[in-house]
């Protein structure tokens, strides 16, 4: 009986808390329907009805030129490159920060967030002045043959560094929230160093991780500022899809511009159902650890 009190007791606590009006709750459900419709389902509409404007077959066709095949094939090996690069920098950033104390560690912190605070343009910019012709390596680079800027590994540069924030930022607060002690158990028990981040860090981190993997890569296949810098806009060689759908609707190409816009829409909406999926996976995980019964101590001897 008791229990039973307890639990109306906390329904009503509830309650009592929520003291806003039926009318006031559906006026901001309402008023979030309406931004949603106005700033995410009417622009992604007209994204798919300015594609298909000429039919089908010319959606199709704008798809398979080769310039705009150039640019999906770019994009998606950009995203290759970067987001592992980043998932390996970002997992060894949080473990840096969040497991250990060191002299610099604040400055390492401020490293992790500075692409956030720099414009993706000025970055663009800076890998220019260092890796450009004229830049710092620049006659260093054309002497030995190697080409960065104006080719895919500048283009690479530039996206591993406007993506590095995701991967460690998620993982950051997660791993300082967890603590250290399961790590100090496993090592004090003998497990190696891989061992414990393998069978003990990594299943505690393993949502947090793909939640910012989905985010790097989203990101990944949607810069357009530094790429934009560092690619040179040379038409099937270093236009990613984000440069080839301006370069498309500059030339007055609307149909082929919003036709390779909607493959980025749909990209983008895909990265969004696989982050709920995780997301709904992680709730229910989380569920069923806590309708699990308590673990009764040992006895004693």
């Amino acid at each position: 009986m008791s229990g039973a009190t307890g639990m109306r007791a906390g329904r009503g606590r509830v309650r009592a808390g929520t003291t806003e009006s039926p009318a006031v709750r559906w006026a901001l459900i309402g008023l979030a329907l309406v931004f949603m419709f106005f700033f995410l389902v009417l622009p992604l509409a007209a994204v798919a009805t300015e594609a298909l404007r000429k039919g089908w077959g010319a959606y199709v066709e704008a798809l398979k030129e080769p310039d705009a095949w150039s640019a999906i094939e770019l994009t998606l090996i950009v995203a290759a490159i970067s987001v592992p690069l980043n998932l390996v920098f970002g997992v060894a950033a949080a473990w840096a920060i969040a497991k250990y104390e060191f002299k610099g560690k604040a400055f390492l912190t401020t490293l992790v967030d500075l692409p956030f605070a720099v414009s993706p343009v000025v970055a663009g910019l800076i890998y220019v002045l260092v890796f450009g012709a004229q830049g710092w390596l620049g006659p260093w680079l054309s002497e030995h043959n190697i080409k960065i800027i104006f080719a895919v590994p500048g283009i690479v540069l530039a996206t591993v560094f406007v993506t590095f924030p995701f991967i460690a930022r998620e993982l950051i607060p997660l791993m300082q929230a967890q603590g250290t002690e399961e790590e100090q158990a496993a090592i004090v028990l003998g497990a190696s160093g891989w061992q414990t981040f393998w069978h003990v860090t990594l299943p505690n981190i393993k949502w947090g991780l793909l939640y910012g993997v989905i985010l790097c890569n989203a990101r990944a296949m949607g810069e357009f500022g530094a790429v934009s810098v560092v690619s040179g806009h040379i038409r099937g060689q270093t236009n990613t899809m984000p440069l080839h759908v301006e370069v498309l609707y500059n030339e007055y190409q609307s149909v082929a511009a919003f036709a390779v816009a909607s493959l980025l829409a749909v990209l983008a909406l895909v990265t969004l159902v696989i982050k709920t999926v995780a997301e709904w996976r992680h709730e229910r995980e989380m569920k069923a650890l806590a309708e699990l019964p308590p673990e009764r101590p040992a006895p004693t001897a």
